[in-house]
């Protein structure tokens, strides 16, 4: 599940790489609720295009308030005591969720190339890094399901006490644009493998997959109403999921800004919980000791992976001044092999961005960057007129006070800034409202702790970077979220603890 990209030697034997689907229609556009494909109750839709061409996709189904309060209704209705999801053992939950990743295994080329149309990432990035990273956090989960178990307290003779971990209830989900079916998988799995219900907002933006596996999560056998899908817009769907007195608990992945929308929404409502996984302005410090050539593959993987739309993304590169020149050399020299173009060209590394919107944004930061000193080393504008392929872009000489230093570009540039001293450098890294996640590099193992230590970040990278696994918990400090996902950590988040005392009898003599 590593996001470190393509193997360059594969791409090149294009031969024996898989090949897109041929879509002629898409099959699902609807509403999905309670195992059924439904109308929005407005009678809405809106479309999807794809970002490498400007071209309508389709249109889908729009859902709003009156969607997701049926969305809710069927997912309540699921929990109720002897429902057939609660009755289920757990252990069947988890063939649930195997026999749901045998199905994406079946239809990755058809997930892939939905995903790909949809989002504008190549296909190879859609097929071996989301699809794999989807299939085996259901895999992971599968295998916790008949493992959540509490445990006896010790206390004095004359009581008995144990817990139970249970079910939060309804969870709410809302994901984003620029992972939407690794989002979709990351929500749900652990959500499901607790005995929760879900209804699932997928972004406006890139609705195709989710809803091409809620088709997939019916056909595994999941009871009506165990996950409902709303396509929709934020201040409709979103919002409704948020402020639902019918949900239990929301996660949300997305911006910092909307992110506090979320959290006051749900304070204001029924005091849901809530897990954000929102914005970062992550650090990448890269020592004179490193690896330097391995230190420049990383940082740009960092830095232009999914054509920089991560909240992960390295968009500030610390390097330390005796292999600073070195470092900017090389990596303005890398860049080079970067190929853009048409996503489902087996030889095309680089998309476009998600929309419009998107790109005059990350425009905008780049203009920023030039006015206010930073030196343009490559790219720095569009790859054609109308199109929204960004050059892959590189400033060196970039200050701590520019906005391209303190901003989220979630785009492809890469800020390259200079360090004298360990304590400076930690000292400017964590000087940012964001602790998402950052890098070190260097060949010292004392140094790699010593600094990993001291950074404010949820995830620590060492000599390597978007190293993500289902395994490992993924979360952020400060203002880049609250709680965590992945790992066994997340099941926390979709638990309750009930604290059961039982009064035992002493006068009882067996």
């Amino acid at each position: 599940m590593a996001h470190n990209g393509i193997n360059g030697e594969a791409q090149n034997q294009t031969a024996a790489l898989p090949k897109p689907h041929k879509v002629t229609e898409i099959q699902h556009t609807q509403i999905f609720i309670n195992n059924e494909w439904l109308c929005s109750q407005s009678g809405k839709t809106f479309p999807t295009f794809n970002p490498a061409t400007g071209l309508k996709i389709c249109d889908v189904q729009e859902a709003d308030q009156a969607d997701v309060d049926r969305a809710v209704e069927a997912a309540r209705a699921a929990l109720q005591r002897n429902s057939p999801w609660r009755r289920m053992d757990s252990s069947g939950r988890g063939r649930l969720l195997n026999a749901l990743a045998d199905l994406l295994e079946r239809e990755r080329g058809l997930l892939a190339t939905l995903e790909t149309l949809d989002t504008g990432k190549p296909f190879l990035q859609s097929f071996f890094i989301d699809l794999d990273g989807s299939i085996k956090t259901l895999r992971y989960y599968a295998g916790w399901a008949d493992k959540i178990h509490g445990k006896t307290m010790p206390v004095d003779d004359h009581f008995m006490c144990f817990t139970k971990h249970e079910p939060v209830g309804v969870c709410g989900a809302i994901i984003p644009w620029n992972f939407p079916l690794l989002m979709f998988v990351w929500k749900i799995a652990p959500a499901l493998c607790c005995g929760n219900t879900v209804v699932i907002k997928p972004a406006e933006q890139t609705p195709l997959t989710a809803l091409h596996v809620g088709a997939l999560i019916k056909e595994a056998g999941f009871p009506p109403g165990v996950v409902n899908i709303v396509p929709g817009f934020g201040p409709t769907a979103g919002a409704a999921i948020a402020s639902h007195m019918g949900i239990n608990k929301v996660a949300f992945t997305g911006s910092t800004e909307v992110g506090q929308l979320i959290k006051e929404a749900a304070a204001r409502s029924n005091l849901k919980r809530v897990t954000l996984e929102l914005g970062g302005k992550n650090p990448c410090i890269v020592f004179s000791d490193s690896d330097l050539h391995l230190a420049v593959q990383e940082a740009q993987k960092g830095a232009f992976y999914n054509q920089g739309q991560c909240c992960t993304a390295a968009s500030r590169v610390f390097v330390e001044d005796q292999v600073y020149d070195e470092f900017v050399r090389l990596s303005v020299e890398s860049v080079k092999r970067i190929v853009a173009g048409d996503p489902m060209d087996p030889r095309t590394t680089h998309g476009p961005q998600i929309n419009q919107e998107q790109l005059e944004k990350i425009l905008d930061l780049v203009e920023s960057g030039k006015t206010e000193g930073a030196k343009l080393e490559c790219g720095g504008s569009r790859l054609k007129d109308e199109s929204l392929f960004i050059q892959p872009t590189i400033f060196s000489d970039v200050k701590d006070h520019m906005r391209l230093a303190k901003e989220e570009i979630f785009g492809p540039v890469q800020c390259i800034q200079k360090f004298k001293t360990q304590e400076e450098v930690i000292e400017r890294a964590n000087s940012t409202q964001y602790g998402l996640a950052a890098a070190v590099f260097t060949r010292s193992v004392e140094r790699a702790l010593s600094v990993s230590a001291a950074l404010e970040a949820g995830t620590v990278w060492v000599n390597c970077y978007n190293a993500l696994h289902a395994q490992t918990p993924f979360g952020g400090y400060k203002m880049s979220g609250n709680g965590r996902e992945l790992g066994e950590y997340a099941l926390a988040e979709y638990c309750e603890v009930k604290a059961v005392t039982i009064k035992l009898n002493e006068q009882l003599n067996i």
